[in-house]
């Protein structure tokens, strides 16, 4: 059973920077894919960064050349880069992971992934 704990939220200005972190445990590292998602109030969560077994990332429009998703496995942590934070980031960020046989088809989607944190929670003033 895969277990996740997110950390790092905060509030920042706009402009600002944070980084999340997702300290994970029980998977198997060559078969895992991650990512992380973000649910605002009043609005569905969305996906905002993946990165599958492979290495290979996928970002949502929204976040692209803002955000960056990366993984230590010494460390057994994911982690989501923030840089030039909006008003329109502020939202509950979470971390999601899957061992399923083959890598997502559709990564930034909440079907592709079994497990979840609880959330960590970025605020972005203007």
């Amino acid at each position: 059973q895969v277990q996740l704990a997110e950390s790092g939220g905060g509030s920042v200005q706009t402009g600002g920077s944070l980084t999340l972190s997702c300290l994970a445990s029980g998977y198997r590292s060559n078969r895992c894919d991650w990512a992380w998602f973000r649910q605002a109030p009043g609005k569905e969560r969305e996906g905002v960064a993946a990165v599958d077994r492979d290495g290979s990332t996928t970002y949502a429009d929204s976040v692209k050349g803002r955000f960056t998703i990366s993984q230590d496995n010494r460390k057994n942590t994911l982690y989501l880069q923030m840089i030039s934070l909006k008003p329109e980031d502020t939202a509950m960020y979470y971390c999601a992971a899957d061992e399923a046989r083959l890598t997502p088809v559709e990564p930034l989607e909440e079907y592709e992934y079994d497990y979840w944190g609880r959330g960590t929670q970025v605020t972005v003033s203007s």
